[in-house]
């Protein structure tokens, strides 16, 4: 038994018993509420106690700030319960939320000034990169055919900007941005722009990975997949010269079961069947193209440590558990977002639409909370691969983290300053 496990039980025990005492003496602790709730947000799978030491803080913290509206913490308090720190990116967050404890001037001016100095740097680092990527995205003629993805280079370069935080990783930022751009792009192509017989014809040439057999397709969509194929080709090619290991096969299998999942809900709008909630998700995990895009950072990051045999082998097994874990948050995350926006992309239904279905019982707000429960079991779930033990590098692990976290901001992308003004 653990340490973290003891402290956890005992802790809580203690406010389980002398709940009222606790919050006689410590409810207007705010500073101490807060760091047992950001601290709950890091509990893995069965640390039942640290969730209820969570919850409790939780319940504390909202009848602290229904008391002290005006209270000079209360944006503080708002915030923390909000945006738990653990959830976040720190780089998208209110700086001020960081500084608003400093008692000295003088401290709170020269971090204001740092802060202003970091971000002018990593400003202009940024605009350099997204400069290459439009320059890519021109050369490659896919703007020219493409018309509906003209203008979403710098949406898809905001991924590995949040992800690959180091500065140095500036080369491993723009490689990224270029599957990605193929994930929108051909997703786009599933969702709206395809007949099921060119679908049936494209998904069977990626099947096969040869350019054979497409003559009957139209020109948007053969250019698409010459673009994949180079671009796949081309990012193997400079792995393999880096590190002298050739990914090919391995990027190969993951794009294909991507399309053949694509293909899969092709089916069932164009049959308008409705599946199990079961069969939705497990195609759903996939179709998110989670997998592709961690793939790819794989082996960006792991030459630090050496690409292994046994760590490739991990990747092409069906699912390795941390990248199920940030695919799944990610599923469930946007068909909830659409179900609360009233705005489902794609006309393909959704995990809640399937659950309700089969459970006709329920209320639309009932599926929605079970849903951000079973978001919230899946965090424990990364969380336990992350702070455990896995067997990829702590850079990929940092990485696969920061793509969950990066799952609820391009919710707002167009409203976050942040993100749309690079």
């Amino acid at each position: 038994m653990s340490v973290r496990h003891i402290f956890c039980v005992d802790l809580f025990d203690s406010l389980k018993c002398n709940k009222r005492m606790f919050e006689e003496k410590h409810g207007e602790d705010v500073k101490g509420l807060i760091a047992l709730y950001e601290a709950s947000q890091l509990s893995i799978e069965g640390e039942d106690h640290l969730n209820d030491v969570g919850y409790l803080c939780w319940e504390l913290l909202h009848a602290w700030l229904s008391r002290n509206q005006e209270h000079n913490e209360a944006l503080y308090v708002a915030n923390a319960l909000q945006n738990p720190l653990h959830y976040g990116l720190s780089r998208f967050m209110d700086r001020n939320i960081f500084i608003h404890n400093l008692k000295a001037e003088k401290d709170l001016i020269c971090l204001k000034e740092l802060a202003n100095i970091n971000s002018s740097i990593v400003r202009f680092m940024n605009q350099n990169e997204t400069t290459e990527v439009s320059k890519w995205w021109k050369e490659l003629g896919l703007a020219k055919e493409v018309k509906f993805s003209e203008y979403q280079p710098l949406k898809w370069y905001t991924w590995p900007m949040a992800c690959f935080t180091d500065p140095n990783f500036s080369e491993q930022r723009i490689e990224l941005t270029k599957p990605i751009s193929l994930i929108y792009v051909i997703d786009d192509i599933f969702d709206v722009h395809g007949t099921l017989d060119q679908l049936t014809i494209f998904t069977d040439a990626i099947n096969r990975w040869e350019i054979t057999g497409t003559e009957q397709l139209p020109n948007f969509m053969k250019i698409s997949l010459n673009a994949l194929y180079d671009i796949t080709n081309n990012f193997a090619e400079k792995v393999y010269k880096k590190h002298g290991f050739n990914p090919i096969d391995t990027l190969k299998k993951w794009w294909i079961r991507l399309l053949n999942a694509f293909m899969e809900e092709a089916r069932w709008l164009n049959s308008s069947h409705l599946p199990r909630a079961e069969d939705y998700l497990n195609n759903g995990i996939v179709s998110t193209g989670v997998h592709v895009v961690l793939v790819h950072a794989f082996f960006l990051l792991d030459h630090v440590n050496g690409i292994t045999k046994e760590t490739v082998d991990i990747l092409d097994e069906n699912f390795p558990n941390v990248i199920y874990s940030v695919a799944k948050i990610l599923r469930l995350s946007d068909d909830l977002e659409g179900a609360k926006s009233g705005d489902q992309n794609g006309l393909d239904g959704s995990y809640l639409d399937c659950f309700m279905s089969e459970h006709q019982d329920i209320s639309g707000e009932d599926v929605q909370r079970h849903v951000a429960r079973m978001i919230s079991n899946e965090w424990k779930c990364l969380n336990q691969e992350i702070l455990v033990a896995n067997k990829f590098s702590s850079s990929f692990s940092n990485f696969c983290i920061n793509a969950a976290r990066m799952v609820p901001l391009m919710y707002h992308y167009k409203s976050n300053p942040s993100l749309s003004n690079l």
